[in-house]
């Protein structure tokens, strides 16, 4: 297993391992380089959907998206490239807060990849977190906000009246290594538990500006058979649609069930 750092914010990339075959040791290890690199990459898979799916449900119970899922494997979401213009995941997000429990991680595979462009950015939420002042870090462990699937259930044609909503911690404690990080969004957070909409606009605004400052960034060009994972609570993703319409990029995902965020 050889471990390589991706970039300084967060990141590794993990060769030598083929996941069908991976020891209880093994596995221990790769789990301890994800809570400390929070996004990890495992190159050069051959994986069925079963042998993606078994190999997630190492990590606990898988979660399925309320709108989307294929036929035969409910759990899988297939991102095709359906054109820049109906592209529904150009925005900063941490994947299904909008559940009382979201998943602890999402998990991707590469099937088909575009020749160039397509990346998937990552950015650090406990490094947003920490750089902010002390003042404003007293005031955000005390607020709550609101996380909504309205706009999801809009662009999937669903009733937005029964779109999924909870509210979390503004800053989350990690379950596993108990650091804190930001844990708002701009694709579904709404406003502040208790504010008005007005009222939480502009620290809201800053708080997605801040929150995916270059310095907290990394970026992953996808190849085919990359499987990718990467921390939900306590990191945001963003899915750069740069590549040309006409261009495959064929990507399976999963996410494992997560706990209540406090």
């Amino acid at each position: 297993m050889k471990v390589t750092r991706i970039a300084a914010p967060l990141g590794a990339r993990i060769e030598g391992i083929d996941v069908r075959a991976v020891t209880e040791s093994q596995w221990l290890e790769i789990n301890q380089h994800f809570l400390d690199h929070k996004v990890i990459v495992l190159p050069d898979q051959h994986l069925t959907e079963n042998d993606h799916i078994d190999f997630a449900k190492r990590w606990g119970n898988l979660v399925k998206h309320p709108y989307a899922g294929m036929e035969n494997y409910p759990e899988i979401i297939e991102l095709r490239n359906v054109g820049k213009q109906r592209d529904i995941n150009q925005h900063w997000h941490s994947d299904m807060t909008y559940n009382r429990a979201p998943p602890k991680f999402t998990m991707l595979y590469a099937r088909e990849t575009p020749s160039i462009g397509g990346d998937t950015a990552f950015s650090n939420q406990e490094l947003a977190f920490n750089t902010l002042s002390e003042g404003l870090k007293s005031m955000l462990l005390d607020l709550s906000a609101e996380h909504s699937a309205v706009n999801l259930a809009t662009q999937y044609k669903q009733a937005s009246e029964k779109a999924p909503s909870a509210v979390h911690p503004v800053v989350r404690e990690h379950d596993e290594t108990r650091e804190k990080a930001l844990f708002v969004c701009r694709a579904f957070t709404t406003k502040f538990h208790g504010w008005s909409t007005k009222e939480s606009q502009s620290l809201l605004s800053f708080l997605f500006e801040h929150s995916v400052r270059p310095e907290f960034q990394t970026r992953h060009h996808w190849q085919d058979g990359d499987l990718v994972m990467w921390d939900n609570r306590s990191v945001l993703h963003f899915a750069v649609h740069d590549h040309a319409d006409n261009e495959p990029r064929r990507i399976h995902r999963l996410q494992v069930e997560g706990l209540v965020p406090r």
